[in-house]
C-alpha cells in the first residue's frame, strides 16, 4: 500500500473518532501497533537509551498505542515500559524515548513491543541486539 494511501486511511479513521463515529470495522483488523524501528545507544555499563518508532493506523482519542516495553527474549522478564499517555494522531509513525534502561550483564538483544490501550501488548516488535555485547 502507497504511503499516500495509508495516510489517508488515517485520516479517516481520526475524523471518524472526533466525528463520533467510532473506528471504522476496516481499520479495527489491526489489534496492536507495530514497532517499526528501535535506536539504541549504551549510556553506561549496563544502561541503555531506547528510541522507539511505533505506527498505529487507529491512532485517535478513542483508540490508540498507550506504550512500549522493552524485555527480555522469554517475553516475561521486563527492563523498562514507556507509557503514552495521549494519540499521536497527526504524527504517524511516532517516535518516544525511553531512558536509562537497565539490562544485566550477559542479555546480549531485547525485544521492543507496543501496546494497546484495548486489546494489551502485541503486534510487530523488534528484536534488539545491544551495542557492546
Amino acid at each position: 500500500m502507497s504511503a499516500l494511501v495509508v495516510d489517508l486511511a488515517r485520516r479517516l479513521v481520526v475524523l471518524a473518532a472526533l466525528c463520533g463515529l467510532g473506528v471504522p470495522v476496516w481499520a479495527q483488523t489491526q489489534k496492536y501497533p507495530d514497532v517499526v524501528a528501535v535506536r539504541v545507544v549504551e549510556r553506561s555499563a549496563g544502561v541503555f537509551d531506547f528510541d522507539v518508532t511505533i505506527s498505529s493506523p487507529y491512532d485517535s482519542p478513542a483508540r490508540y498505542a498507550d506504550g512500549f516495553r522493552v524485555m527480555g527474549e522469554d517475553g516475561r522478564t521486563v527492563f523498562g515500559v514507556r507509557p503514552l499517555g495521549h494519540d499521536h494522531a497527526s504524527e504517524q509513525p511516532f517516535t518516544r524515548d525511553l531512558y536509562g534502561v537497565r539490562v544485566p550483564d550477559g542479555v546480549r538483544q531485547v525485544v521492543v513491543q507496543g501496546r494497546d490501550q484495548r486489546h494489551g501488548w502485541g503486534g510487530d516488535s523488534k528484536l534488539v541486539v545491544l551495542p557492546g555485547r
